[in-house]
């Protein structure tokens, strides 16, 4: 299983699992820990470059390049009751802008598309949008509109009953915006859509189609919803062609009916991750669980072992951020 620290959440995400599929050898933005990988569908190359890979005391011992930033705040740092806490300065961005970010998001704003960067806020969308060290943007693309039918309590995407209803040229334009990218690696997520029979699966399946059509060799992730369970519908979007199936638990068991929507819970996000594993045993299964909720250190060691016992591949870990006021706040405790 691999583990990353989830601060740049879907552009590390992103490439954590390409990297396990392609087996290169630069370093994964922050850092990740590689355990033993038994999937049939790496070479022994690839197993290889996991097992040699940066470990977990790789990131909890690495320096800050610039120390000054937080020895001389003054500031407060764990939040006293009733209080608002200010971003210290080495959590604040600054504003997005660049070539790439503008062509991004021209491209989306011509096309119709969105994407969870904008929709769920991000912080690090100018980094990830404007390429980093070697000018590589990633753009997570979301699909079927960007309005939700659930309520999750650390989410600030719109939520309503009834979305707007699915625009059927948005597979085909997913699909020319990224070959207008030119890119080898893509994210596609989307919004719940409880009110549609198969929750979107197929809206999904053509969009991997058409990607695949169009550039036979990109790499194709799905962040799916979890589809209300509904077994077949996983596996339509499994089966169509996708590199990494992708399903985020969010949190521990515990805190499952804090965090998100009551019509989710971590033994149906669970089903939807192993029923992908095993009708289409080549793929990546991933899954997210976000810290800073309120999770004890054990609750995450048996959270860990409940996903490697149902076959999931990759785990991203990382820091919640308070997205508005009226959304869950950072427990530390």
């Amino acid at each position: 299983m691999a583990l990353l620290p989830r601060g740049r959440r879907c552009g590390a995400a992103a490439t954590a699992a390409r990297r396990l599929l392609l087996g290169t050898r630069a370093r994964v933005p922050g850092s990740h820990v590689c355990n033993q990988y038994t999937s049939g569908s790496l070479t022994e190359e690839k197993k290889e470059f996991l097992q040699s890979g940066p470990d977990l005391q790789d990131f909890v011992s690495g320096d800050l390049s610039d120390k000054s930033a937080w020895a001389e705040y003054k500031g407060n740092l764990k939040r006293q009751k009733g209080e608002r806490l200010r971003l210290p300065p080495w959590l604040k961005t600054e504003i997005p802008m660049g070539k790439n970010y503008n062509k991004l998001k021209n491209t989306l704003r011509s096309l119709n598309l969105h994407t969870v960067c904008e929709e769920a806020r991000c912080p690090n969308i100018g980094e990830c949008w404007g390429g980093g060290e070697y000018a590589t943007a990633t753009a997570t693309i979301m699909l079927m509109g960007d309005t939700c039918t659930r309520g999750c309590r650390f989410c600030s995407v719109k939520t309503a009953k009834n979305p707007p209803p699915l625009d059927p040229e948005e597979p085909y334009n997913t699909a020319k915006a990224i070959a207008e990218w030119g890119l080898d690696y893509v994210v596609l997520t989307s919004v719940d859509r409880d009110d549609m029979p198969d929750g979107g699966a197929e809206h999904f399946a053509k969009t991997v189609s058409h990607l695949k059509e169009r550039n036979s060799k990109i790499l194709v992730e799905c962040l799916t919803p979890d589809f209300r369970g509904d077994l077949r519908a996983v596996e339509k979007v499994a089966l169509s062609g996708l590199d990494v199936y992708a399903h985020n638990v969010e949190t521990v068991p515990a805190l499952q009916r804090k965090v998100r929507d009551p019509r989710a819970s971590f033994e149906q996000s669970l089903r939807v991750l192993k029923h992908a594993k095993e009708v289409q045993p080549r793929v990546v299964t991933k899954t997210s669980v976000m810290l800073g909720l309120g999770e004890t250190d054990g609750q995450v060691y048996s959270t860990m072992k409940l996903l490697r016992e149902a076959d999931v591949d990759c785990l991203t870990l990382g820091q919640y951020m308070q997205p508005t006021k009226r959304h869950l706040k950072v427990n530390s405790s």
